[in-house]
C-alpha cells in the first residue's frame, strides 16, 4: 500500500481520504442538494481497503464497534464500509505521521 499511496504519512486526513477516493464528496447545486458519494481517486487502493475492511469490522474492536454504531443509527451497509474503509486509512496515516504502533491509537 506504501508504493501505491506514497502520500500516506505525509499529507492530512481530508486529503488523504481524497487520494484514495473514500471521501464523500457533494454534488449540490443552489437548488437541489443530492447524496454524498465517493469517486475518484486511486481505484486500486481503494479495492485492496475493501478487503481489509471486511475482516477489521469482523475482529478489530475499534472497527468493529463504529461499524455497529453507524449500522443502529439506521445508515445503509455500503455507507458504513466506507466510514470504515475511511476511518483505517486515517489511522493508518496517523500512524505512520507519528510512528507509533496501532495500540496507541485505542486511548
Amino acid at each position: 500500500m506504501i508504493a501505491a499511496l506514497p502520500e500516506l504519512g505525509k499529507t492530512d486526513r481530508q486529503k488523504i481520504g481524497c487520494v484514495v477516493g473514500v471521501a464523500p464528496l457533494n454534488k449540490d447545486s443552489v437548488t437541489m442538494r443530492g447524496k454524498r458519494v465517493i469517486q475518484g481517486g486511486r481505484a486500486n487502493v481503494r479495492h485492496a481497503r475493501y478487503m481489509a475492511t471486511v475482516s477489521a469490522m469482523r475482529y478489530n474492536k475499534l472497527i468493529k464497534t463504529f461499524y455497529e454504531r453507524l449500522r443502529q443509527a439506521g445508515k445503509p451497509v455500503k455507507v458504513c464500509m466506507v466510514a470504515c474503509m475511511r476511518k483505517i486509512l486515517v489511522i493508518t496515516n496517523a500512524m505512520l505521521k507519528s510512528r507509533r504502533p496501532f495500540q496507541e491509537f485505542l486511548a
